[in-house]
């Protein structure tokens, strides 16, 4: 069976059905998308049907739906969940984008359009290759699908789903395309996700904006003292400074760093493609292992005052942040919630009111190399990319994948397709058309292989 050829013959009406998806604004961090979201889980239903599913529903939780699909092969067969989400990150800052962010365009051998990649665009391979799958008699598992849409805010709602549905959701395997490789020329199979904990800071100095001129310099600036604290939390050496933070830190072993230190790097190139100068973060670890084996902290947006165009001399009664830590195995992440919590308090001044709200967040996931369903992803991605892949931790988060070790018992795979050029949450999403195809050989080859 020629994967690629099914692919040619049928290349229009598979990119139509992606850019119906691609095309609504199913945006998870925004109330007023709901009804866009409840559109696209229900797109996804009837996309999953088309593909070969023997039933597919639309299935409520706590908050956005999810989509649940299964076709049933052989009960005696081993079953396969595929996990993607259906929502997409805001996209703003809009003036930055080259194209209109939900009108898909295919420009310079690249999709364009958010959601291209992340995930949309990887579910897409999973649906894909699940159809030439069923088509030409390749399955030799049960697959069953779950689709949810609340991923890019924590994926409300899915763990309570998930307790209340074990049977439904009983496999032996979960797979994942939601991460990404090393490079186009350098296939690589993620094996670890860093955790996740998220917080909003707000800080209250006056009962009002004051006079700069009248007030300043005797009254605290919440701005300024929201800067001096979060600035305070890592060190010189790139170190965070959260008393008992690195209590937990797994202490990586010799040999798998030196897995790390084998990977393809370069690091002018990297500072090229995202235009800085240097490079920062712990000492005594390289850039490859930073991003992958430790932990992080991170301004991700802060706020306050006046940000209008002209000048305002104004001393703000509020400043306003949202952080993040990345975490490594062993860190949970409530602990490390309440950790913060109680450290941003303590260096608080008296002269302002500080409220830390934790938003979400999630544990670390690592994968064993020894499992027959990632021996069989490496197959498929050594047919589609012509080498054996890496196996490489990454630096991003799923929290979700790790709640269904715990609730489901079993382990996931995951099969990403993504490349740090592909913009994802940030504008100009876009995703290599050859991946596309690369990622749809590699799964359906999974299946080939997979159950046998």
């Amino acid at each position: 069976m020629d994967t690629r050829k099914y692919i040619a013959d049928h290349y229009d009406r598979f990119f139509d059905e992606l850019f119906s998806l691609l095309r609504i604004p199913s945006i998870s961090a925004l109330p007023e998308h709901r009804d866009d979201m409840l559109r696209c889980a229900d797109r996804w239903r009837e996309l999953l049907l088309a593909a070969g599913a023997d039933r597919a529903e639309v299935m409520p939780t706590s908050a956005s739906p999810v989509v649940f699909a299964e076709k049933v092969v052989n009960p005696d067969y081993p079953t396969v969940l595929v996990y993607a989400h259906y929502d997409v990150m805001p996209v703003e800052p809009l003036e930055l984008w080259h194209t209109q962010p939900f009108e898909p365009v295919i420009r310079d051998g690249r999709l364009w359009g958010r959601g291209a990649d992340d995930d949309k665009g990887q579910g897409f391979i999973q649906l894909k290759a699940f159809e030439i799958a069923v088509r030409e008699g390749l399955l030799r598992c049960n697959v069953k699908f779950l689709i949810e849409g609340g991923e890019e805010i924590g994926s409300p709602g899915v763990e309570e789903f998930c307790k209340s549905h074990l049977d439904l959701l009983r496999c032996d395997v979960i797979l994942v395309s939601d991460t990404s490789m090393v490079g186009l020329d350098t296939p690589s199979i993620t094996t670890g996700l860093r955790g996740l904990a998220y917080w909003e800071i707000e800080v209250t100095g006056p009962n009002r904006d004051l006079h700069s001129g009248i007030f300043g310099g005797t009254v605290a600036n919440p701005i300024n003292e929201l800067c001096k604290m979060l600035a305070g939390v890592v060190d010189g050496n790139g170190r965070i400074v959260i008393p008992h933070f690195y209590d937990d830190v797994e202490n990586v072993s010799a040999e798998e760093r030196a897995m790390l230190g084998a990977v393809p790097y370069d690091e002018a190139r990297y500072k090229q493609a995202i235009e800085v100068d240097e490079l920062s973060g712990e000492t005594g670890f390289s850039p490859l292992e930073r991003t992958a084996i430790r932990p992080t902290f991170d301004i991700c947006g802060i706020w306050g005052g006046y940000t209008g165009e002209g000048a305002k001399t104004v001393l703000p009664s509020k400043a306003y942040a949202k952080v993040s830590c990345r975490l490594v195995p062993h860190q949970n992440h409530e602990k490390i919630s309440q950790m913060f919590i109680d450290y941003i308090k303590s260096v608080a001044p008296r002269s302002v009111k500080v409220k830390v709200t934790p938003m979400h967040g999630g544990e670390s996931y690592v994968c064993p190399i020894d499992l027959p369903a990632y021996k069989a992803a490496e197959q498929g991605y050594a047919l589609a990319f012509g080498k054996q892949p890496l196996a490489v931790r990454r630096g991003g988060s799923i929290p979700i994948i790790a709640t269904f070790e715990k609730i489901l018992g079993v382990k996931s795979v995951l099969m990403g397709f993504g490349l740090e050029s592909d913009a994802t949450h940030s504008p100009n999403e876009n995703f290599l058309m050859e991946m596309y195809e690369k990622g749809i050989v590699a799964v359906v080859e999974f299946y080939n292989r997979f159950g046998h």
